[in-house]
């Protein structure tokens, strides 16, 4: 007797190589490559992060020619991180994940340096003006805690927070029970775009981002089994700076 199964198992969905999402789901023919940015911009992934479908750290790397994403859990410092030599890390910021929030700082402006103390740093614009680069951290709250943590020479880089003008896009996609979760490419558009003062970063960005979720409610109507539902309750993205 033939131990072949009645129904042929279903041929794997092909996988973009470049933002590595199924084929479906990728909208890399639409990206606009962002010329001329002077922040350089490294992207530290959990490897357990498994939003395929909503994820954009990968979408946001393929804006810039020189972005860096690193998948793992620890680097034994920023160089090492990026691959290439820093003289100093307090010139690369690194979006927060403490429980400082703008409004309750009465914080002016969208992006806010913040002192080790977690309050406002004297002379914003002296801070934010001699930054080089920006790390950003993707995944869940607690994943990007364990970067956080397992990191310390984050210790070493300024910390910001962000004060967005307007929700996240997700919308109900990803429920943000504060105003200031953003997804990694809102972030990254709202922190490139003040810091550099080009608003057109952040329109390039959240562009994408709009093209990204409007492709993903496209499939979820047609291919459920590809594009699922949102995780339930439980799951936080990065950017919701959780009380500790």
């Amino acid at each position: 007797m033939s131990n072949t199964p009645d129904i042929a198992a279903a041929d794997p969905i092909p996988e973009c190589p470049r933002c590595q999402k199924p084929m479906p789901l990728c909208i890399c023919d639409s990206v606009t490559p962002i010329e001329k940015s002077r922040l350089g911009l490294l992207i530290l992934q959990h490897p357990q992060e498994q939003d395929r479908a909503l994820g954009t750290a990968r979408l946001l790397a393929r804006h810039f020619a020189d972005a860096t994403v690193r998948v793992g859990l620890s680097w034994p410092s920023l160089s090492k991180a990026l691959g290439r030599p820093v003289e100093n890390a307090s010139h690369w910021a690194v979006l927060y994940l403490g429980s400082a929030r703008a409004a309750d700082l009465e914080a002016e402006g969208e992006i806010v340096a913040l002192n080790r103390k977690g309050e406002v740093a004297e002379n914003q614009r002296g801070i934010l003006g001699k930054l080089e680069g920006i790390v950003l951290l993707d995944g869940t709250w607690s994943q990007a805690k364990a970067l956080w943590w397992r990191n310390p020479w984050m210790l070493k880089c300024q910390r910001v927070i962000l004060n967005p003008a307007h929700p996240s896009r997700y919308g109900r996609l990803r429920k943000e029970p504060r105003k200031d979760g953003l997804s990694t490419i809102e972030a990254a558009a709202t922190i490139l775009a003040g810091l550099e003062r080009r608003p057109d970063i952040a329109e390039t960005l959240n562009a994408s981002f709009e093209r990204l979720l409007t492709r993903y409610r496209e499939v979820q109507a047609e291919m459920p089994e590809l594009a699922p539902k949102p995780a339930a309750k439980g799951r936080r993205d990065f950017r919701r700076r959780k009380r500790a």
